[in-house]
């Protein structure tokens, strides 16, 4: 099969014929119809990521049509299926309380494992995989693997965001985007917060009442005055010091922070502003993906409309594209996510 590889960390991907892969017994192969490029995929094709070595295959935001089934495997030949990024055992005692994405037996394709920068992709596991519905695009599916289902998850899985609250959503790129779309279905009030006028201009024309350049003032400070006392809720989506303090800053006593952009290599550690949790009784949560039992709620939004996931692809590119897209993200971006749709030009 054909197939991006990475040989060398910031070098374009190598794009190769390489072996077919495998069907294990719980899981099925997939025909990949579309894959994601996400800053994840970046942070190991910089270098930035522990499991992401010479020789991986990139690619965990995907979805697929079955070609091959294994015997105890759920789904049949035929059927086209959404494929969460951790792919979790379930049988640990996370995966029983129902808090899959805490497996500590987690698979991660394009993450020590094989991923979906290619023409077919081996899925164990595939009691996490979801039926693609219909009326479903595979180019808009292919968010619900990673971007869509993380920010969806942190703000009604574990922020518990409400109708009416104020949702400070920092740095507006494919989970940010995705997380303005869906506070807006939650009846959220939304500030976004970027560095690309073209982003911020696009956030407000998707529902946000304010959106803010953090290079033109002290943006915690602006939520601050702008929602008479703080954001109710705030959400990092970059992983960067400074967008973290200003997520913590930003908000109102007993506020909720949500981390979402992930803090690998040499931003692991970094200085966080504790005084300010402390003094404001601040809650610090966590989002990384979605539990696979929870698709159901979020796909009926979709369906039913609720959840307009259109605006959060921007192109569809071919898989020679693939590293231009991903040197794209060491500078300011334009609004949107790119989408491998085509796996053979």
């Amino acid at each position: 099969m054909r197939a991006a590889v990475l040989r060398e960390y910031r070098a374009d991907l190598s794009l190769e014929t390489v072996p077919d892969p495998v069907c294990e017994a719980d899981g099925v192969v997939l025909k990949v119809l579309s894959c994601g490029i996400c800053r994840s995929d970046w942070h190991g094709w910089v270098g930035e990521h522990a499991r992401v070595k010479p020789g991986a295959i990139p690619g965990h935001e995907y979805c697929g049509e079955v070609v091959e089934a294994g015997p105890l495997a759920k789904f049949r030949v035929g059927e086209r299926v959404i494929a969460p990024f951790i792919l979790a055992c379930g049988d640990c005692p996370e995966c029983r309380s129902g808090q899959s994405t805490t497996c500590g037996n987690q698979r991660v394709p394009g993450f020590g494992e094989p991923g979906a920068y290619a023409e077919y992709i081996s899925v164990p596991r595939s009691h996490n995989l979801t039926l693609l519905p219909e009326s479903l695009s595979p180019a808009l599916a292919a968010g619900l693997g990673c971007r869509v289902t993380t920010a969806y998850h942190a703000l009604t899985g574990r922020a518990a965001l409400q109708a009416g609250e104020w949702l400070a959503i920092h740095g507006t790129g494919g989970v940010g985007l995705s997380a303005l779309l869906i506070a807006r279905a939650l009846g959220a009030r939304i500030i976004a917060v970027d560095v690309v006028p073209e982003r911020l201009d696009h956030a407000r024309s998707l529902g946000a009442e304010l959106a803010l350049d953090a290079r033109d003032s002290d943006v915690a400070a602006a939520i601050r005055e702008a929602t008479k006392g703080g954001a109710h809720v705030s959400l990092e989506a970059l992983g960067i010091p400074q967008t973290l303090n200003a997520s913590i800053e930003c908000l109102r006593p007993l506020g909720r922070h949500i981390q979402i952009g992930m803090p690998t290599g040499h931003l692991a550690k970094v200085e966080v502003n504790m005084l300010a949790v402390y003094m404001k009784q601040l809650s610090l949560f966590a989002s990384r993906g979605m539990p696979a039992w929870r698709y159901p709620s979020l796909l009926s939004l979709i369906e039913t409309g609720k959840v307009d996931v259109r605006p959060i692809v921007a192109r569809e590119v071919a898989l020679s594209a693939a590293s231009a897209e991903l040197r794209a993200f060491d500078g300011p971006m334009p609004p949107g996510v790119a989408v491998i749709t085509d796996f053979a030009g």
